[in-house]
């Protein structure tokens, strides 16, 4: 009996660990996406300066962009098109209009994270963009140079609900 009772408090706590770890996962991405204020969806005219690097070369000074943000099911994107990029980017943290998000690319043996945190107001925001560019190398897959920059980042929505009728 005591032997039954250990095993049944066993397979309880393993039911109820599974059922909170799987479940959680997806609920808390879609948790955040239902959090993102309606506002961060739409076309953004983006200007960026940078603001620090250890690689000037690399990161160029000033940018201008422009970002369309969109949510396909629980999914949200980012689309550029000045340069034709898509990405569907993570969600790092939604706290009330402040929203952090990471996007990675590979282009060759390059692979570059964005890490964006922009507060909006209004039918604008501001915030900062860190950049991270590792090298891989093609023998062994090991990072054989970091490149890093942060920039400045400022918005004007130019398309999207608040602009076109709010």
């Amino acid at each position: 009996m005591y032997y039954k009772n250990i095993l049944k408090c066993f397979f309880l706590c393993l039911s109820f660990c599974c059922f909170i770890h799987s479940p959680a996962q997806s609920v808390l991405l879609k948790g955040y996406v239902e959090e993102v204020p309606p506002a961060f969806y739409g076309t953004w005219r983006v200007v960026s300066k940078r603001i620090d690097t250890n690689s000037p070369v690399t990161f160029k000074e000033k940018g201008l962009d422009i970002w369309n943000l969109s949510q396909e099911n629980n999914v949200i994107y980012l689309r550029n098109t000045f340069s034709g990029a898509s990405a569907q980017i993570m969600l790092k943290e939604v706290k009330g209009n402040t929203v952090t998000f990471t996007k990675t690319g590979k282009y060759d043996n390059k692979i570059l994270t964005d890490k964006v945190t922009l507060s909006i107001k209004g039918d604008n925001f501001t915030g900062e963009n860190l950049l991270k560019m590792d090298t891989i190398s093609d023998i062994d897959g090991s990072v054989r140079k970091t490149e890093t920059a942060k920039y400045f980042i400022k918005g004007d929505k130019i398309a999207g609900d608040s602009v076109i009728g709010d």
